[in-house]
């Protein structure tokens, strides 16, 4: 594989680590994958030596061979190319005589740990090692000095065979490992805390890396990473339209419609109708063969199939033939960066022209271990924009009644469009009403109309000249 400049890359093996690293790493370079224990350096190491089926070296410093295989078969990660050198000290070579001498010499050709590697790469011809974990060798070598100059001259013999190599580091605050991320031309650190974890490139030499941190998985399937979403690095150019509510009412409202590549929030209290009135731009895409995704994060699939088949909305028949697909998220499902490629997914792949988030409050419960759910929503509604495709995000308003909001969780400058619900009480019965506060592309009605969902679908009334107070939470109405 190459990168984007036509240079070959070597492919690291782990799933969407490519995009991080923009294509894989250099062919013939030194790579430190650093982190506590438990990060996954081990588990990154056996997908880069599985990655390809070319002969390769595990140069084991630290857990026995056997241990290794196991690992790697739990992740279904194929090792009968792979040459296990278990070089991890034993019981007998700290006895007596037999203690460690491995480095005693300045000379590394005279070094036996060190000819004993030259002998299985000059025998193997691997294309690929790993030496896990580097660090062990520090406590071999008599002095710092001794050690930076012994682990320098071995990555010069490897690259010098033609072969890439990863090495991993225990990185602790007790023992640095700076010198070693001096040494080789890329370092990539692993961290795991107690909800998430990460994956960061603070060095590459001669290419550019994608900013993280970015999250990593580790599954049944072995690691993969998620890289953060940047909406500047993306951009679709595609011809503005609109995209109709299927309610004749609704678009006079909206002069016509929204605007395709644009953020609308339909905001407002419990059961006032936003899901419901959300639903109508989706379907009404479908009915001109767009394909829309909704995010479900407040309600089941099987509740909205039952409200729109309540009101005759034919969710169920595209659903089915695929033109909305519905997917509920649960807390704590998924991560931020997960959901992200979701959403690049359905864009860049499957050509979705409409997203619907459901709701706000929900999303953020979802990705609570996130550093800032809104700032990530944010990103997902500048990403959207410039992917050209029209994005819809349902807004729960805590109060039913009362002073006005437009919305409880700082993200109301996400929005081209706002189309406010609301209830209000006339002569003692609960009312739906709506209005557009607010509309980036082009002209609106500013006036409020009533809003009714019935077994006869969504219906919006006239506009209602006679209310008077709605944003002030005591609204009245001017009968005469």
């Amino acid at each position: 594989m190459s990168d984007s400049t036509g240079q070959q890359r070597v492919q690291t093996g782990v799933p969407n680590a490519e995009a991080v690293l923009n294509g894989g790493l250099l062919p013939e370079s030194a790579t430190l994958v650093r982190g506590t224990p438990g990060a996954g350096k081990t588990i990154f190491g056996l997908h880069f030596l599985t990655a390809s089926n070319e002969p390769a070296v595990y140069i084991n410093l630290g857990e026995p061979a056997a241990y290794l295989e196991t690992t790697a078969a739990q992740f279904s990660l194929e090792t009968e190319h792979i040459e296990f050198l278990d070089l991890s000290p034993s019981a007998e070579e700290f006895q007596g005589d037999q203690a460690y001498d491995l480095f005693e010499s300045g000379e590394v050709e005279t070094t036996p740990l060190v000819e004993q590697i030259r002998q299985t790469v000059e025998t193997i011809e691997p294309t690929r090692v790993l030496i896990d974990p580097v660090t062990e060798l520090r406590y071999l070598a008599p002095d710092e000095r001794q050690f930076r100059t012994q682990v320098l001259s071995l990555i010069d013999f490897l690259k010098s065979q033609g072969v890439t190599v990863v090495l991993t580091s225990q990185a602790a605050q007790s023992v640095t490992d700076d010198d070693l991320q001096f040494l080789v031309d890329a370092v990539i650190t692993l961290e795991a805390t107690a909800d998430r974890r990460m994956l960061t490139v603070p060095k590459f030499r001669g290419s550019k890396t994608r900013r993280g941190p970015h999250t990593v998985t580790i599954d049944n399937s072995g690691m993969c990473v998620w890289p953060t979403l940047n909406p500047a690095a993306y951009h679709r150019d595609g011809e503005i339209s609109t995209l109709s509510s299927g309610v004749d009412e609704l678009d006079s409202l909206l002069g016509g419609g929204l605007s395709t590549g644009t953020i609308s929030f339909l905001t407002g209290p419990t059961g006032v109708g936003k899901t419901t009135t959300g639903l109508q731009f989706l379907i009404e895409a479908a009915r001109n063969d767009g394909r829309s995704v909704l995010y479900a994060f407040e309600e089941s699939k099987r509740t909205m199939f039952k409200r729109a088949e309540a009101i005759g909305l034919p969710l169920a028949k595209y659903v089915g033939d695929g033109l909305i697909v519905i997917e509920e998220i649960d807390t704590d499902e998924l991560t931020s960066d997960e959901f992200t490629h979701r959403i690049r997914t359905e864009i860049e792949d499957r050509e979705t022209q409409v997203v619907m988030i459901d709701g706000v409050s929900g999303y953020e419960r979802a990705f609570r271990g996130s550093d800032d759910p809104a700032y990530e929503l944010l990103k997902i509604g500048r990403y959207l924009r410039n992917m050209n495709t029209t994005g819809i995000i349902i807004n729960e308003i805590h109060e039913i009644t009362g002073d006005f909001r437009a919305t409880e969780h700082r993200v109301s400058h996400l929005a081209d469009d706002i189309i406010v619900l609301r209830h209000v009480e006339y002569r003692g019965e609960l009312r739906k009403i709506i209005g557009v506060l607010k509309k980036r592309t082009g002209g609106f009605e500013s006036t409020l109309r009533t809003l009714e969902i019935t077994d006869a679908g969504v219906s919006v009334g006239e506009p209602l000249s006679a209310l008077r107070g709605i944003l002030t939470g005591t609204p009245d109405w001017n009968d005469e």
